[in-house]
C-alpha cells in the first residue's frame, strides 16, 4: 500500500493562516504588531531570494518586516551596532541574521550577539539549552516544523520509537530532543553508526537529515513508519540540459511503498521552515508583552 504523501506546502499555508490570526488579534485588543528584523551581509544570490521570501510571507501575515542589506564588507563592529539597535527596539520582537555570512564574520558571534529572547532562528547556546532542559525558549525553525508535521500525522507519538539520521546542532539535536519530550525513544544516528539500516528498520518515526541523495532505501524502512525526509541535495536534471532537480536523503520511489507517511522534496519540510520563522516571531512577541502564547505554534 502507498504512502499518504504529506503536504508540507499546504500544511505550510494552514500554519501561515493561523499565524495571520493569532497577527489580527494581537493588532486588534493590544495593538501590537509583531516585527521580524532580517539583516543580509553581502549578496550571496540564494541568500537574496530567501530574504524576499520571508519578507513577503511576513508581510502577507501581518506582521512587521524590517529588512537590513549591509554590503559584503561591512566589519564585524558595524554589525553588531545594527543588532544591538535591533536588541533595544520594542517593535522588533524576532532577528534573524541570514547565513551564510562573508568569511570574516564569525557565524556563531553573530548569533550570540542577538538577545535570545529575539532569536526566531532558535540558534543561540541559550535556546539550545532551555530545549534541553525542557524550558521555554525558541526552537530551531526546521525541527519545529518537523514536529509539527509529526504532530498531524499522528495522534499520540508516546512510546514510539525514533530514530533522527544527522546530529547537527541545526537540527539533529534539537529534532532529538523534540521527539523526547513527546515522550518517544529516541536515536540519534549518524556516519559512524553501526548497522545504520537495521537501527532505521526499527524506528516508528524516520527523521533523515544527512545531506546524502536516496542514501535512505525502502528496505531501511519499518512498514508503516512516518518518514520525513529534511535532506536536500541539487543534482543535473536527467531529462532537462542545463536545469536542476533537488532530491531527499530518503529513495523516496522505493520508501513510498513501505512508509505509512512521507514528506516528498520539494514540497515536505521546506515549506514549513519560514512558516515556524514567523510562528516564532509571534511567540516571541507574546512572550515580550506577557500575552498567552499561541496554541498549536510552539513546543
Amino acid at each position: 500500500m502507498a504512502a499518504n504523501i504529506i503536504d508540507g506546502k499546504a500544511f505550510a499555508a494552514k500554519v501561515r493562516e493561523q499565524i495571520k490570526g493569532h497577527v489580527d488579534r494581537l493588532k486588534e485588543e493590544h495593538n501590537i504588531t509583531p516585527g521580524l528584523a532580517v539583516v543580509l551581509v553581502g549578496e550571496d544570490p540564494a541568500s537574496e531570494v530567501y530574504v524576499a521570501a520571508k519578507h513577503k510571507q511576513t508581510v502577507e501575515s501581518g506582521m512587521a518586516s524590517f529588512e537590513h542589506k549591509l554590503p559584503a564588507d561591512t566589519s564585524e563592529e558595524d554589525l553588531f551596532a545594527l543588532i544591538d539597535t535591533l536588541n533595544a527596539d520594542p517593535n522588533v520582537h524576532g532577528i534573524l541574521c541570514q547565513f551564510p555570512v562573508p568569511d570574516h564574520l564569525d557565524e556563531r558571534r553573530v548569533v550570540a550577539r542577538i538577545d535570545p529572547t529575539k532569536d526566531v532562528d532558535g540558534l543561540s547556546v541559550v535556546n539550545a539549552g532551555l530545549l534541553a532542559s525542557g524550558e521555554k525558549g525558541l526552537v530551531s525553525c526546521t525541527p519545529l516544523g518537523c514536529l509539527m508535521l509529526l504532530r498531524d500525522q499522528i495522534e499520540n507519538m508516546s512510546g514510539k520509537n525514533a530514530v533522527v539520521i544527522g546530529r547537527s546542532n541545526l537540527f539533529g539535536k534539537p529534532m532529538g530532543q523534540l521527539l523526547l519530550q513527546q515522550n518517544c525513544t529516541v536515536t540519534i544516528a549518524h556516519s559512524r553508526t553501526q548497522d545504520l539500516a537495521d537501527v532505521c528498520r526499527r524506528a516508528d518515526i524516520l527523521v533523515a537529515a544527512v545531506g546524502r541523495a536516496e542514501m535512505v532505501k525502502g528496505d531501511w524502512v519499518k512498514p508503516g513508519a512516518t518518514v520525513i525526509d529534511v535532506g536536500i541535495t541539487r543534482i543535473p536534471h536527467p531529462d532537462k540540459p542545463g536545469k536542476t532537480k533537488l532530491l531527499g536523503d530518503v529513495d523516496f520511489a522505493e520508501a513510498s511503498e513501505v512508509a505509512g507517511a512521507i514528506t516528498p522534496v520539494p514540497g515536505g519540510v521546506g515549506p514549513m521552515t519560514i512558516a515556524c520563522l514567523l510562528a516564532n516571531t509571534v511567540t516571541a512577541c507574546c512572550r515580550a508583552n506577557n500575552l498567552s502564547e499561541p496554541e498549536g505554534l510552539t513546543v
